[in-house]
């Protein structure tokens, strides 16, 4: 009570924004009990999510939603099992970037920089940056169709440049603290992929069977599909981001300088953020799942088999799956744009702003980090130019695929190698398993990329 107290009576000398850390920083203390044991209380698992969760949700953006729809329109529940699969490899990957910004106190780029030759980190920022952009335009054009969803005669021009607005308003102008509670909340959308799905009955007992014995088919199609899924699912943004929404979140908590972030982690803070890493991932994957297993039982059971983008999918799923479903989709489809454009702008921001030393940081205002906010205005303005310059939607997804492709392959081993150093982890250093991992993820990104591109040529 006496420090709550002292809380407000600081308040009037205190800046708004500051005031709000602080508080929190309060709240969070109180989860707390001598010793570093959490107190089980109901709410102890959702105060523990954050990074991890809207991490994980931004995953299933629109672009990503296109890739699920046409996986099960095109080949019904052969490829479900993906969903399981691939969920221990992408948690584990998050996982270490989160450790890696909780131990360190910076950022991926941060660590690359002061680890690695700089242009290595030039390069991959780069071509983050690009296919970011590209599923920045890609996903702005998602939301403003799923908009004509609900009224056809919506301008599909001034809803694009409408989302762009939103969401650059709430990136610059709406305080970290903040900000980071409606992404927690927004992240919750995507429950509406499990209820869309749940409403069209679908036969269970051929859903789990494809989920647990796997279909594999050879062939350039189905290899240059899986790449897809894979790139997806496991995207080099996510990386980026993870890893500096736990250096956000250190601050937060009144850690301002990289020393007091990097001052020793307790088992409390790893427990935490593994609880959020795996939350989100499998929430991730969840939304994958049930996407796939709808489009199979639905569009590829009616001879449904080409999808060419999310509002598509919803569109072909209202006669199978009736009204509600179709507007569940809909809404998820907005939903999960406004949660994953800012994702993908921060992660190209935190990126070149800590390769290239500038102040960084959403915590941060305008005036304090012009570069910052410059690279996610630059983001979201090639993002929106992308909707009217005459590419063709796919293809731009295509050749976002195909820089992540080079990128993360790249990034995965440096992330393991970061992961793995002694001297920069301590005690938190990779386990020979997670090293194993790691080191997997990275081959078979490696080997998609490879096929990815070879099937461009």
């Amino acid at each position: 009570m006496k420090k709550q107290k002292d809380i407000i009576t600081r308040g009037a000398e205190m800046p708004a924004v500051a005031l709000e850390q602080t508080i929190l920083a309060a709240e969070r203390a109180k989860q707390r009990i001598p010793g570093g044991k959490v107190v089980k209380k109901t709410e102890d698992y959702w105060h523990m999510l954050g990074p991890g969760l809207t991490t994980g949700a931004s995953d299933d953006d629109p672009s990503g939603i296109v890739t699920y729809s046409q996986t099960g329109a095109r080949y019904g529940f052969n490829f479900l099992w993906l969903a399981v699969f691939t969920f221990p490899l992408m948690a584990t990957v998050q996982e270490m970037c989160a450790r890696i910004g909780l131990v360190t106190g910076r950022g991926l780029a941060g660590n690359i920089r002061l680890h690695f030759n700089k242009k290595i980190l030039y390069l991959c920022t780069t071509l983050l940056f690009a296919a970011n952009a590209i599923n920045i335009g890609a996903n702005l054009g998602a939301m403003a169709k799923a908009m004509q969803l609900f009224n056809p005669h919506l301008n599909f021009t001034m809803l694009v440049v409408g989302f762009t607005i939103l969401s650059l308003l709430l990136q610059i102008f709406t305080p970290y603290v903040r900000y980071a509670k409606y992404l927690k909340w927004l992240a919750l959308v995507l429950l509406s992929y499990v209820f869309s799905t749940l409403l069209a009955h679908l036969d269970w007992s051929s859903v789990l069977h494809h989920a647990i014995v796997p279909t594999i088919t050879f062939n350039k199609d189905t290899a240059i599909l899986v790449c897809a899924i894979l790139g997806t699912t496991i995207s080099p943004y996510l990386f980026f981001w993870q890893t500096s929404q736990e250096v956000e979140e250190q601050i937060l908590q009144g850690k301002t300088t990289v020393r007091e972030r990097g001052m020793a982690t307790s088992k409390a803070d790893v427990r935490s953020m593994r609880i959020d890493v795996w939350s989100g991932m499998f929430l991730s994957n969840l939304v994958m799942f049930f996407i796939i297993a709808a489009c199979a039982a639905l569009l590829h059971a009616n001879g449904i088999t080409n999808i060419t983008s999310a509002a598509q999918a919803a569109e072909a799923l209202r006669p199978f799956a009736g009204d509600a479903s179709y507007f569940l989709f809909a809404v998820g489809i907005i939903g999960t744009g406004l949660l994953a454009i800012p994702v993908l702008a921060g992660s190209s921001s935190y990126a070149l702003a800590e390769s290239f030393r500038w102040k960084e940081g959403l915590y941060r205002n305008l005036a304090q980090a012009r570069a910052f906010y410059g690279v996610i205005i630059i983001s979201m303005l090639v993002g929106l130019s992308i909707n009217f310059i005459g590419i063709d939607p796919i293809n731009a997804l295509i050749y976002a695929a195909v820089a992540n492709g080079l990128v993360a392959p790249i990034v995965l081993a440096l992330i393991v190698l970061l992961g793995s150093n002694r001297l920069l982890m301590g005690r938190w250093v990779n386990k020979k398993s997670t090293t194993a991992i790691g080191w997997l993820v990275t081959a078979i990104m490696a080997a998609a990329g490879i096929v990815a591109i070879i099937s461009l040529v």
